[in-house]
């Protein structure tokens, strides 16, 4: 039995419009999926796709907080000169930068159109075979722990583990990397960006969610009503949802 990262969840009032900016910011394309936006590689939608972590954007009523964003997406570049040509580009598409603390560093922080926070990286070797997504960035108290539970969540490869973060990848060695950082803020409002996890064809969904919730992960009730998807809750409280499959 396991568990993959198929997407991650952003949740926005105008689903259409972000969702047509993170597909012209990745370079992928925007396909519309009832009331969600899914955003994947270009030339057709594969679900899941083998390689990419996907993007779905779904409706809600609320607007994003000036809380920053607990899970955030880093992109990659392969030069200088790329860094700075994305930067440009994506001020054009409606991005806009974003303070939270960084100081000088060598990465731009900016936000989309509706304040969801992210990273322009400088070029970095590790993240060369990527795509377009470097990592899903996940802040927590304990980056240890967040390896213990999402090394058993999930079936990607552990490469790290120091007080200061955590590094998880397919163990295919393709797509991002999953990255669990220490950071001081704690949890104070819902999570506007998290994870969603597949189980694979002929895996028992259930039986996946109660080996999580003997992990350490806790139920979850955002209001969902009865919905094929199962909302959890990491022991840090970052919140996610296993899928049901297609």
């Amino acid at each position: 039995m396991a568990l993959r990262p198929v997407q991650v969840n952003i949740k926005a009032l105008d689903a259409s419009a972000v969702g047509r900016f993170w597909a012209e910011a990745l370079g992928w394309s925007a396909y519309s999926a009832g009331v969600t936006t899914c955003v994947g590689p270009a030339g057709g939608l594969v679900w899941p796709d083998p390689v990419a972590v996907c993007v779905d954007v779904v409706p809600v009523p609320e607007p994003k907080t000036t809380t920053k964003n607990r899970v955030h997406l880093d992109l990659a570049t392969t030069s200088a000169a790329h860094q700075a040509e994305l930067v440009a580009r994506l001020r054009d598409l409606g991005a806009a930068p974003a303070h939270v603390g960084q100081g000088e560093v060598p990465w731009t922080v900016l936000a989309d159109p509706e304040g969801n926070e992210f990273c322009v990286l400088e070029p970095r070797e590790i993240y060369r075979d990527t795509g377009p997504v470097a990592a899903v960035v996940v802040d927590c108290a304990d980056p240890r722990a967040m390896a213990r539970f999402w090394d058993g969540a999930v079936d990607w490869t552990l490469h790290e583990v120091t007080d200061d973060q955590a590094v998880l990848r397919s163990a295919k060695g393709v797509g991002p990397y999953l990255e669990f950082l220490r950071t001081p803020d704690a949890k104070t409002v819902p999570d506007r960006v998290h994870l969603d996890l597949l189980p694979y064809p002929g895996d028992d969904k259930a039986a996946e969610v109660a080996r999580l919730r003997a992990l350490g992960a806790t139920d979850l009730d955002l209001g969902q009503g009865d919905v094929p998807w199962t909302c959890l809750a990491d022991p840090e409280d970052h919140e996610f949802c296993v899928l049901a499959l297609p």
